[in-house]
């Protein structure tokens, strides 16, 4: 069975957002509209995370969850995620739509390079284990 798994077609999508979200942070100091790019980019990257680990405990047998807060509990029960760190991520996400408010920008932008980002390669790290340990050979 060559037909890649749900989750890890996200997952694949996820690494490309946050690669994307990377670029902002590897520029450094950013202009204005870069602060909004930046703002942006965590908004999807987070969107595909969430729904990465929702696709990827459906796989596991969680077929019945849905939506960002039960994901993130049931990915904080099984032990994948930070749970406190990512219901802090998720504030921020909410946040976004106020984005064009400055206290807000900093707000975010301080997240987003002081935890958020850790937070998303720290959930990379821990799907590609499962990825390897799903699609390694049997001995069997």
């Amino acid at each position: 069975m060559n037909q890649e798994i749900r989750w890890e077609q996200r997952f694949g999508n996820f690494k490309k957002a946050l690669s994307q979200l990377n670029k902002f942070i590897q520029k450094g100091e950013l202009n204005e509209l870069e602060e909004q790019g930046l703002i942006k980019a965590f908004e999807y990257t987070y969107e595909l995370a969430w729904k990465t680990l929702q696709d990827f405990l459906r796989d596991k047998g969680y077929s019945e969850i849905a939506g960002p807060k039960p994901v993130i509990e049931q990915a904080f029960q099984d032990g994948y995620i930070d749970g406190f760190a990512w219901v802090r991520m998720h504030k921020s996400r909410n946040l976004t739509n106020l984005a064009y408010e400055r206290e807000i920008v900093t707000q975010l932008k301080r997240h987003i390079l002081s935890e958020h980002v850790q937070s998303f390669e720290s959930l990379i790290s821990r799907l590609e284990k499962e990825s390897y340990s799903d699609n390694k050979p049997s001995l069997v």
